[in-house]
């Protein structure tokens, strides 16, 4: 490992050059995921569509998303990317019968059948930072996206989301996660930025608050899966330890990504009151404290392994690119939030472990899985499905830590 090299250190000029470059990498990488149709094809490992897999809501305003942010930085056709997303959200995605998002459509252009918070999350922040480029049709989009979130997915009396509905809003499935809540969060900070409406700023914070009192009883490892009533489901999947979405146990990524929203949430709420913010950057380090400590080098190889059982002993020893993009944004994040070097460090040595395991330097991108030698693999995450957390990874730690991303991008470059 070579982290004292300038190039992975935080603030430094050879490491903006190098964030920069990479981020360029992708998205060069992925401008051939518009359908005709402007869903998104789910790329392969050199970047050519795989247009026999379906088309997923998620992945295609993840990229409306990431070339938003292109836009905001002068990458070259990012506004016509975005467009082609903004088509395929306002047309063969949207059910115009029961109203919300399909999760999928098919290549035959059938559709998946569902309706997900975790998809319509996505919309949120797919739509807010599209309006936020002023892109046709894209603040009527985050609109209508706000009002069925609001009415379908939005549980106020608890101050939660909830998980999934049959595809014609009928019928309530009794699941209840914490993934799609964490994406909430992200989409309703980033709503609030755009828009000026706090009072998702708000929602975002009850989410919050319940998220630390879990985690805090549960010596810092975030419960993934609850019942419908809120109570807590730790045995959930044990049989499919590697499930894409729901996971058995703790997911350390997840845990590293919510204390980086937990703190930008906080030095936007509490941004004039130390006192209020110090408990959530407290809980935002905590988080990432015990993912790392569980996560890291668990088993005698660099990496940060997938899931642990509760007691932090890992199940799914993979390495998942996501959880590595995380971890810098939140080691940038904290380091430059706390001021604590132990951060700085972490930050140089996931970027130096990025730049020699997980950026793929022949064909682009990020490999999306790799197993416990850190050798590529695509039993949960085959091929290279979209741009969404390696791109932030790449754009967060130059930023201010308490704008959402495409806000920061808009005002800094």
């Amino acid at each position: 490992m070579s982290i004292d090299n300038p190039k992975y250190q935080l603030g430094s000029a050879e490491n903006k050059a190098f964030l920069d470059a990479a981020r360029d990498n992708l998205l060069n990488f992925g401008t051939h995921f518009p359908s005709p149709d402007g869903s998104s094809y789910w790329l392969g490992d050199d970047g050519t569509p795989w247009k026999d897999r379906n088309r997923a809501t998620w992945i295609t305003c993840r990229m409306t998303h990431v070339y938003s942010l292109g836009a905001f930085v002068g990458f070259p056709g990012a506004q016509e990317l975005v467009d082609a997303g903004l088509k395929g959200l306002t047309g063969a995605l949207h059910d115009d019968a029961n109203d919300g998002w399909y999760p999928e459509i098919t290549p035959s252009g059938d559709f998946a059948p569902t309706k997900q918070c975790y998809a319509h999350a996505f919309v949120l922040l797919a739509s807010s930072s599209a309006t936020l480029l002023g892109r046709p049709g894209a603040a009527e989009l985050l609109k209508h996206a706000q009002e069925v979130f609001l009415d379908k997915f939005w549980d106020d009396e608890t101050g939660l989301s909830v998980d999934t509905w049959n595809t014609e809003f009928t019928e309530l499935d009794p699941y209840r996660g914490l993934n799609a809540n964490m994406h909430s969060v992200e989409a309703f900070l980033a709503v609030a930025d755009v828009t000026g409406e706090e009072v998702w700023r708000e929602r975002a914070g009850r989410i919050i608050d319940h998220v630390i009192g879990w985690a805090r009883g549960n010596n810092w490892r975030i419960p993934e899966h609850f019942h419908s009533d809120w109570s807590l489901d730790l045995e959930c999947n044990r049989e499919k330890p590697d499930d894409q979405f729901k996971p058995y146990g703790a997911t350390p990524g997840h845990g590293i990504e919510w204390a980086r929203l937990i703190t930008q949430w906080t030095l936007s709420t509490h941004r004039d009151d130390k006192a209020a913010a110090a408990p959530y950057i407290e809980a935002a380090e905590q988080l990432f404290n015990r993912a790392v400590e569980d996560a890291w080098n668990a088993d005698g190889a660099p990496g940060l392994v997938y899931t642990t059982d509760w007691d932090g002993k890992p199940v799914v020893h993979d390495r998942m690119h996501w959880t590595l993009a995380e971890g810098i944004n939140t080691a940038a994040t904290l380091a430059k939030v706390t001021g604590k070097a132990e951060y700085a460090k972490w930050y140089a040595t996931f970027l130096d472990y990025a730049d020699s395991t997980v950026m793929d330097h022949v064909n682009g991108s990020w490999f999306h899985q790799l197993d416990r030698t850190n050798q590529p693999i695509g039993t949960v995450w085959p091929g290279k499905s979209d741009l969404y957390h390696a791109t932030q990874a790449m754009m967060i730690p130059l930023r201010e830590a308490s704008l959402s991303i495409a806000v920061a991008a808009k005002q800094q470059g």
